[in-house]
């Protein structure tokens, strides 16, 4: 009788290097920097690298966490933990009353992965090809949840500019605002996960499918990464008087440009690497996403946050932070309604992106 033959036996695949990995040099010059003085610029630029990779290690962990625990605690984990670099990062800004900072940082986010990251995907991905195609029921529902999410944001601040509205009445407006976009945020994970799931079991059964991690090791790799970021965090909030003072950068200007920017850099980079693979369906879900979760979940958390700790912030945006969000997502929207890309649009969206880094540089 022939013997039944055993089922292969896969193997975890190890932890492979990264080029983003040698950014993690910056953690112990950071400390040094701290424990002996080399300066402020040192200390946050430093720390503020380190934290690029180990972004991308916490993306990793949660991801291949979410593919143990099931498909509903599984998107639960992954838009909790989506944009936690940021989140820890707003938090030591807010506790050290760095309020500009915290509000530019949120501007920046959604921009950056609006702009800058949908930009450098088109433009990649496409650069060989003749056009790129995508999901255009998907990327016009992304981006109209995207407006209204950032539509709601800018409330406070267009009554602000259209009403005589006392400061204290802004903030409670601003708690309000928080709140039915953290309630809309439970909503939408509810109908993504539970009442219209079925829409969504391909994407997840791909997700979940050959996970290379156990359980034990993604809790480390996400409880060691979020420390570290948190320690890094710190450091790096403490050096932005630095940036401020001796190059004479403002507040808004490092939290637009240079805290989104290192916050969210591993997960730009796998946008642009899905482009390449002509993925565009994942590219536009991971930029558009992002953007979406920051308006909808980072910046109401923070509010509440702010009120739990004692460091109350509201959502009033100046004047031009506000136009730079509309024209972003009015932008984001024209370019993806047709569910066609190509490398003229990505340079397009990348000089709109350069023209308003460069106006929040001389930003007073």
């Amino acid at each position: 009788m022939k013997q039944e033959e055993a089922a292969p036996v896969v193997q975890p695949k190890r932890l492979r290097p990264h080029p983003l990995d040698v950014l993690l040099l910056g953690a112990p010059i950071a400390i040094l920097a701290k424990l002996f003085n080399w300066g402020d610029l040192t200390l946050f630029f430093a720390s503020g690298l380190a934290i690029v990779p180990l972004a991308r290690y916490i993306g990793m962990a949660t991801e291949e966490l979410a593919g143990h625990v099931g498909s509903a605690a599984g998107g639960l984990l992954n838009a909790t933990f989506g944009n936690a670099t940021e989140l820890i990062i707003s938090y030591f800004a807010l506790r050290a009353g760095h309020f500009e900072l915290v509000k530019a940082s949120l501007i920046g986010s959604i921009l950056g992965n609006v702009l800058a990251v949908l930009g450098l995907s088109f433009l990649l991905g496409g650069w060989r090809r003749e056009q790129q195609r995508f999901n255009t029921v998907a990327a016009r529902a992304g981006g109209s949840q995207l407006a209204l999410a950032a539509g709601a944001l800018l409330v406070p601040a267009v009554l602000a500019a259209t009403a005589p509205i006392k400061e204290v009445a802004v903030y409670h407006l601003s708690m309000a605002t928080a709140l039915v976009l953290l309630a809309a945020y439970a909503a939408g994970l509810m109908f993504s996960l539970r009442t219209h799931a079925h829409l969504f079991t391909e994407e997840q059964e791909t997700e979940i499918h050959g996970r290379r991690w156990s359980v034990r090791r993604s809790v480390l790799v996400l409880l060691i990464s979020t420390l570290v970021v948190a320690v890094l965090s710190e450091l790096l909030v403490e050096g932005v008087k630095g940036v401020t003072s001796q190059l004479g950068w403002s507040e808004v200007f490092v939290g637009v440009i240079l805290v989104a920017l290192l916050g969210n850099a591993a997960e730009h980079a796998s946008a642009v690497t899905a482009a390449q693979r002509d993925d565009m369906d994942l590219a536009l879900s991971i930029a558009v996403g992002s953007a979406t979760q920051i308006a909808l979940f980072v910046a109401p958390v923070l509010v509440v946050l702010g009120a739990l700790i004692g460091r109350p912030i509201d959502l009033l945006f100046s004047t031009f932070e506000v136009a730079g969000v509309a024209i972003g997502v009015a932008l984001v929207n024209l370019v993806i309604n047709d569910g066609e890309s190509n490398w003229l649009e990505g340079v397009q969206l990348l000089a709109i992106y350069a023209i308003l880094g460069a106006a929040f540089f001389v930003y007073p």
